[in-house]
């Protein structure tokens, strides 16, 4: 069910801890006159996925409160004249294609049909503790918009909203960014940006770079479901054995797993042991060894049979293999999901260089030809995403350690975590974020059922908890 901030209930009963105060409009400081940009292939699967919810904790005294606000809420509306599409709508054009708008003539002193929803609000009994937490708490909703709300919304709600929650040791800013309009790498060169703005910059270091025609100049139609309630609907599990009525959704549970630089380095190690005496192959990244680790022990977690299929899947950054290359301050999507799958007895049998091979080869082959030919494929056959289209027993890597997300310093100081919402998160969704020790370290951030996390839980060799 979609939600709003400061409301949430569990099985129908209100658990709302939070007080909104305010809510508002910001808008781009500088006239933009007409502006538009249409969606394209790489950003147009994600219509059906949900807002992407991010939440940034920081250690601030109660009483700034409201000079932290005004700062921040003058800086969003700066960097909102360079990142525009932030402040517009989705839209169609004449025929039908998905678009980005922004006018000045549409604006009013409330904002009218475009701008950011920014809201304020309260929650004096809560502590940054409590909200960062590894196992994520149902109070992280409370402080972050639209869980629960699909990409296709943007069509009439604004492509960001923005709530600061005034808690007892400090602020809580819960972005909600429409998946549709940016990717990750895009969402943190704006968090960045806006960071940069709000510390005193007269102008942000690296403009974001909005020629989307220049990565996919290909204008593709959808036939949009009618609301987000359809669209689930219509991709709800069927279980035949049990006369197509759909499945009982499962119990998830979300944590974050921190692996420190040590740590991050023995699992590299580990998984390159074999290298060299493996016909001279190519040495294992440290994403392809974090990757392989996370994908043995969750398929250990889930007590897969040995002849079970496990797939994993990879969202990957694509700027530096389209032809022409794009610039990282490419601002849209520009990522595809890449798929590799083997069976779980050979994936625990064969050593974790097997899987590690599997995931580098999938992810070397992925070149401009193979982007060219699934972008071809998807024009010719649209096809919206859902979370099945994972695969089978699927482990599925998103986000990145490389963005530097303790680097977002507004200017009272580095974030005491970073968070995901519960939008986008399933069966075995991951997102790795830079760890708050900064250097290697890795935040695991993991989704499972929650008996497969609890076995999850309990697995020395995936944990590496006993690293000197």
């Amino acid at each position: 069910m979609a939600t709003e901030n400061g409301k949430l209930e569990i099985n129908g009963v209100s658990v709302g801890k939070v007080k909104v105060l305010n809510k508002a409009t910001v808008l781009p400081s500088k006239k933009l006159g007409k502006k538009e940009t249409f969606l394209t292939t790489f950003d147009l699967p994600y219509v059906t996925f949900y807002y992407n919810q991010k939440v940034l904790l920081y250690k601030a005294k109660a009483h700034d409160f409201k000079q932290i606000v005004e700062k921040l809420k003058d800086a969003l509306g700066v960097v909102l004249g360079e990142f525009w599409p932030l402040a517009g709508r989705l839209g169609k054009d004449e025929e039908g294609v998905l678009r980005i708008e922004f006018s000045d003539e549409l604006v009013d002193g409330d904002g009218g049909k475009y701008g950011v929803e920014v809201v304020e609000a309260a929650a004096v009994d809560i502590e940054l503790a409590e909200l960062a937490q590894n196992e994520a708490s149902p109070l992280l909703q409370e402080v972050v918009h639209y869980t629960g709300v699909m990409n296709l919304e943007g069509l009439h709600r604004p492509l960001l909203a923005v709530q600061f929650t005034k808690v007892k040791d400090g602020i809580a800013i819960g972005c909600a960014f429409n998946h549709a309009v940016l990717d990750g790498n895009a969402t943190w060169h704006f968090m960045s940006s806006w960071a940069e703005i709000s510390r005193g910059a007269p102008t942000i270091s690296v403009p974001p770079f909005h020629d989307r025609a220049k990565a996919r100049n290909t204008r593709v139609k959808l036939d949009l479901p009618e609301s987000t309630k359809a669209h689930e609907k219509a991709t709800e599990s069927q279980d035949p054995s049990d006369g197509g009525e759909p499945k009982p959704a499962p119990r998830l549970r979300e944590k974050i797993f921190p692996f420190s630089e040590k740590a991050v380095d023995r699992i590299k190690s580990q998984v390159n042991g074999n290298v060299a005496s493996n016909g001279g192959c190519k040495p294992f990244s440290t994403f392809q060894s974090l990757g392989v680790h996370l994908w043995r022990a969750i398929s250990r977690a889930r007590n897969l049979k040995a002849e079970d299929y496990t797939v994993s899947a990879v969202f990957m950054d694509c700027r530096k293999r389209v032809d022409p290359p794009m610039p990282d301050s490419y601002c849209g999507n520009l990522i595809q999901a890449i798929f590799t799958v083997t069976v779980a007895g050979m994936l625990q049998a064969s050593g974790a260089e097997y899987g590690a091979g599997l995931l580098q080869k999938v992810i070397e082959e992925h070149d401009r030809e193979a982007i060219e030919k699934r972008s071809l494929e998807w024009e010719a056959a649209p096809k919206l995403f859902n979370y099945k289209d994972a695969g089978i027993n699927s482990v599925v890597i998103g986000s990145s350690p490389r963005f530097k997300i303790y680097e977002v310093d507004f200017g009272f100081g580095k974030a005491e975590r970073v968070k995901s919402g519960s939008n986008n998160k399933f069966d075995g969704m991951i997102y790795l974020y830079q760890g708050k020790d900064e250097g290697k370290s890795i935040d695991v951030e993991v989704t499972l059922e929650a008996e497969a996390m609890e076995n999850l839980e309990k697995d020395q060799d995936f944990l590496m908890e006993n690293i000197n």
